[in-house]
């Protein structure tokens, strides 16, 4: 479920199509909207690095200290190497976003 949540959420970076608050991002002047839609992508692209790299942590330790799974008994790391992977993924497409509005404007 994680997974899922994670490459949806890529998606939705990708595609501009995240959740906000469409009075304040649709109200204004059109500097005012893309100062805030870049203000966005930077602030993305800075948790979703943080999570990556504070996930690392989480998989080093599930590999160094051989967790295993309570259902099935498989290592640990095979579930939680997603969350680092997937977040770095996010944060780039977040930089994306930032690229394309200067682009764009």
């Amino acid at each position: 479920m994680i997974v899922l949540a994670l490459v949806g959420s890529s998606a939705a970076v990708a595609r501009d199509r995240h959740i906000r608050i469409e009075y304040l991002s649709k109200s204004g002047s059109m500097a005012r909207r893309r100062d805030l839609s870049r203000f966005s992508a930077v602030l993305v692209a800075l948790l979703f690095t943080l999570i990556g790299v504070l996930s690392i942590r989480l998989v080093w330790d599930d590999y160094r200290f051989d967790e295993t799974s309570p259902g099935i008994g498989v290592p640990q790391w095979w579930y939680s190497i997603w969350l680092p992977i997937l977040s770095v993924a996010i944060a780039l497409h977040a930089v994306g976003l930032f690229i394309r509005r200067d682009r764009r404007e």
